[in-house]
């Protein structure tokens, strides 16, 4: 293994499919936000609280321009997790060259560590959810984060141990659909009642879906391009006088 080409190719597809992301946030689901946030600005109003608009409009002008910074950084720590499980995995996901194998691994990642998730607690904008269970709330989404992602893990290792092709393809998808299905049912649903506009909550999460799968797919698409490229797996030779 070229140790530090794998690095710099995993981190520079990780920054590269984040900055991606955060310029994709920018236009398609801030707009979202900003609704929700001044139908949470107006809810506090009419109890009596009192919103600074000049200051509040300077927070969201620094936290909008600080967005594709902390979409580089978020690609790159997905990016070096992707990377990681990839050349682990490499040789077991099907496909005639690595774009098409990294594609594959991707969408696996995001139906793991993702779409599952999401399935048991949806992303919400910033006006639905009660601040005060906003913790058990993110403990709870964490749980079936992990619950999902190391099964996956645990099933990827059992996937290269067994040697029947047949057998593996059927037993661990089925293994994976009844751990999950145990978790959907034993961890509780989220707290909160929806009360903003389900046409906002609705859209906020198809875009959001929308915009982290092509996260994803571009970091699958430009991690396997640069590695067909380059070929971090192979040894490099040592000439020989």
């Amino acid at each position: 293994m070229k140790t530090i080409t794998f690095i710099a190719i995993t981190l520079l597809a990780g920054a590269i499919a984040g900055a991606l992301l955060a310029i994709m946030n920018q236009g398609i689901v801030e707009p979202y936000i900003d609704q929700a946030i001044n139908i949470e600005n107006q809810n506090a109003m009419s109890q009596g609280e009192v919103i600074n608009s000049q200051e509040f409009n300077a927070y969201r002008l620094w936290q909008k321009s600080g967005e594709i910074a902390a979409g580089t950084i978020l690609g790159i720590s997905l990016g070096a997790l992707f990377g990681v499980v990839f050349a682990f995995a490499r040789d077991s996901i099907p496909g005639s060259n690595n774009k098409k194998k990294a594609l594959i691994l991707a969408a696996v990642m995001l139906l793991v560590i993702y779409i599952v998730p999401a399935l048991k607690y949806p992303a919400n904008p910033p006006a639905v959810g009660d601040p005060e269970t906003i913790y058990y709330r993110e403990t709870l989404y964490i749980a079936i984060l992990t619950i999902s992602g190391f099964s996956a893990l645990g099933l990827a290792f059992l996937y290269r141990k067994l040697r029947n092709s047949q057998v593996k393809k059927i037993v661990v998808p089925v293994i994976y659909v009844g751990i999950i299905a145990t978790a959907f049912m034993v961890l509780p649903p989220n707290p909160d009642q929806i009360t903003a506009s389900m046409d906002l909550v609705t859209s906020f999460r198809i875009v959001t879906g929308f915009t982290i799968s092509v996260f994803w797919g571009l970091l699958g698409l430009i991690l396997g391009a640069l590695w067909d490229k380059t070929k971090p797996h192979e040894t490099a030779k040592i000439a020989t006088v």
